[in-house]
């Protein structure tokens, strides 16, 4: 794998590795040698922007994801000390989606994040923005949705044209092996959705409900990072990233940011078929 100075010339703009490599047939994607420099990368990125925002505007939105992937990243933000405490202060933590469940649930990701990072940097309560997972579902997202709209305000972004919509400085997602991202899955209504920000829905293959963001906000957020490691997820980011989307494409294919960037940071694993059909298609 490459090494720093193959990626020191885009640090600036894309982020910060200190292994990894953009794979040139899109110049988008960040290859790192393992989970660990997945995780090192986002590190970099956060900080670097959470400072951009919080030199700008005074404060620094991101919303989190789930799961094992960004756990780790969680986990290395806190162990780091990336932030000084009075950049902790002003960072404010959304959540792209939330299961239904109590936030003491092992399955909640509030709770993920909540011992990954926020309990060990002391971030302030009102810093903290999370999706109700243990009230009825349709409640809880047109409750998350006038918290955006409060904490948002004049600053959502009317990029779309028709209505306003929240402006993070930063998302984290990952993607599914059937490619849904946040709490959209393939064949949901919700992909249509262009009115709310925050949406209910019982997924059934899980038999469960589900909280999420919806793709107009997705698509407003400044930079969104789909962090994907493992062979496991191979086809999948091969089918999202080297292959048309056609008529009916997965869920991850329909984040496309308005007016701000979209990145994907993979460890070899993931990035295994992306290479394979690149030298084939030499």
């Amino acid at each position: 794998m490459g090494t720093r100075s193959s990626v020191e010339s885009d640090d600036r703009e894309r982020g910060d590795c200190t292994r990894g490599e953009w794979w040139p047939v899109r110049p988008d994607v960040l290859v790192c040698d393992d989970p660990k420099a997945v995780a090192e990368a986002t590190c970099g990125l956060f900080a670097r922007l959470a400072r951009q925002a919080i030199g700008a505007r005074g404060r620094f939105a991101v919303a989190l994801s789930g799961g094992s992937t960004p756990g780790a990243t969680y986990t290395r933000l806190a162990d780091q000390g990336i932030l000084a405490s009075h950049e902790w202060a002003q960072v404010h933590v959304f959540w792209a989606d939330e299961r239904c469940v109590s936030p003491r649930s092992p399955d909640s990701n509030y709770r993920l994040v909540r011992e990954t990072l926020l309990n060990r940097i002391g971030l302030r309560p009102g810093n903290v923005h999370r999706l109700r997972g243990e009230l009825e579902p349709h409640y809880a997202a047109q409750e998350y949705e006038q918290e955006l709209r409060e904490f948002f305000g004049a600053e959502a972004d009317c990029a779309r044209g028709s209505s306003p919509t929240p402006r993070f400085d930063l998302m984290l997602l990952g993607v599914g092996e059937d490619g849904h991202t946040a709490s959209l899955f393939p064949g949901s209504p919700l992909l249509n959705e262009e009115r709310r920000w925050v949406a209910a829905e019982h997924v059934a293959k899980l038999n469960a409900w589900r909280l999420t963001l919806t793709l107009p906000v997705i698509n407003a957020a400044a930079t969104v990072v789909f962090l994907v490691v493992g062979s496991g997820k191979a086809k999948i980011v091969r089918r999202v990233l080297a292959e048309p989307s056609g008529p009916d494409p997965v869920p991850a294919q329909l984040v496309r940011p308005v007016a701000g960037r979209l990145l994907w940071f993979l460890d070899t694993q993931a990035a295994a078929l992306l290479r394979a059909s690149s030298e084939q298609g030499e």
